[in-house]
């Protein structure tokens, strides 16, 4: 009997991945639609009952990681140290998602583009992915400002998640359209946060709100 919490959470990890990875490729080489959950799990080789302890429907693979989005980002934000500003911090916490090991993809996979692609060309999961993305916002904004109180108020913190995340998500898509040839899909993630809180820089008379 397994009695290593660390190795059992590994195993479920490892699980989990698999179950999306095969569910990728699987929407990648005969569509979405025709694809069932029998199929993913018989490509990863479990049961349908073991792909039901992991995701609810098959829609969810491609959305699973969206409430980890937001526990990561109030985990982070609440141990941040207070001396730094709300930009640094948020800045931190982007860091820290890229390099947090809960994933069911890595930021590195090649079968991102694949979800990206899915998310952008079928109807129903285009609509639930503006619906993660506002709860992802909320979510943000209001880490932000909890731990912020002094220093943010709810609009200030939710215009500055709104600019990190609205960068983040256009950087993407715009590497994922045009391929890797400008860097790793972490590196662009990480290049527009710090430009998105760098702020405009043709005007320096205005206060970057990462100086908040």
């Amino acid at each position: 009997m397994d009695t290593d919490p660390g190795l059992r959470e590994r195993k479920k990890l490892r699980t989990r991945r698999e179950l999306a990875e095969a569910a990728l490729r699987l929407f990648a080489d005969q569509g979405y639609e025709p694809t069932t959950v029998a199929q993913i799990a018989a490509a990863a080789n479990v049961s349908r009952a073991t792909f039901f302890n992991y995701f609810t429907d098959k829609e969810d693979v491609l959305f699973a990681d969206a409430s980890a989005h937001e526990d990561l980002m109030k985990e982070v934000l609440t141990d941040t140290d207070r001396e730094v500003t709300p930009g640094q911090a948020l800045f931190q916490a982007v860091e820290r998602l890229l390099q947090a090991p809960v994933w069911s993809l890595s930021p590195e996979s090649d079968l991102v583009p694949v979800r990206a692609r899915l998310i952008v060309t079928e109807p129903a999961l285009r609509a639930r992915a503006l619906l993660r993305i506002a709860d992802i916002h909320a979510a943000w904004a209001r880490a932000l400002h909890e731990a912020f109180p002094d220093r943010l108020d709810e609009i200030e913190a939710a215009t500055l998640a709104g600019t990190v995340i609205g960068a983040v998500l256009g950087a993407a898509a715009t590497h994922l359209a045009t391929g890797a040839e400008h860097g790793s899909l972490p590196g662009i993630v990480r290049k527009a946060a710090e430009a998105a809180l760098a702020g405009p820089r043709s005007h320096p008379q205005d206060r970057p709100l990462h100086r908040l």
